[in-house]
């Protein structure tokens, strides 16, 4: 009984970091698209490059703080995840400017939440899910 509460006390820290890396990770992924869409670079290339700098500081961050897994053999499989939310990505603020919502600044603000779902998922499931301690 108590490695059971000790196991759920553990998920729970591990959650809230999740949580708080997550925000941040958030906060400097949306700061590197305002930037870019700032600098006129549009609905394609804004993510793009905000995606790539964002997996880069997200593999670290979510690596390094969460999981606590500094190793970069699976960097290829966070990119590829991340490849996926980017063409989520792209795909969303299509519909959006289809729809008339002419904002990419309120569009990507919209699609922060249930890109960031769907990369908690594939995170879980293809990255550090399948790593064996």
């Amino acid at each position: 009984m108590i490695n059971y509460v000790a196991n759920i006390t553990r998920l729970d820290v591990k959650f809230i970091k999740f949580l708080f890396v997550g925000a941040l990770n958030t906060a400097f992924g949306y700061a590197c698209f305002v930037f870019f869409v700032a600098l006129g670079f549009g609905e394609i290339l804004a993510p793009l490059f905000s995606t790539v700098l964002g997996v880069l500081f997200n593999f670290k961050t979510t690596g390094v703080l969460v999981f606590n897994n500094k190793n970069n053999g699976l960097l290829p499989r966070f990119f590829a995840v991340y490849g996926i939310v980017y063409l989520c990505n792209v795909a969303g603020l299509k519909i959006a400017l289809l729809c008339g919502l002419g904002n990419l600044y309120v569009a990507g603000l919209i699609l922060i939440l249930p890109l960031a779902f769907l990369a908690f998922y594939l995170n879980k499931e293809f990255v550090f899910g399948k790593v064996k301690k």
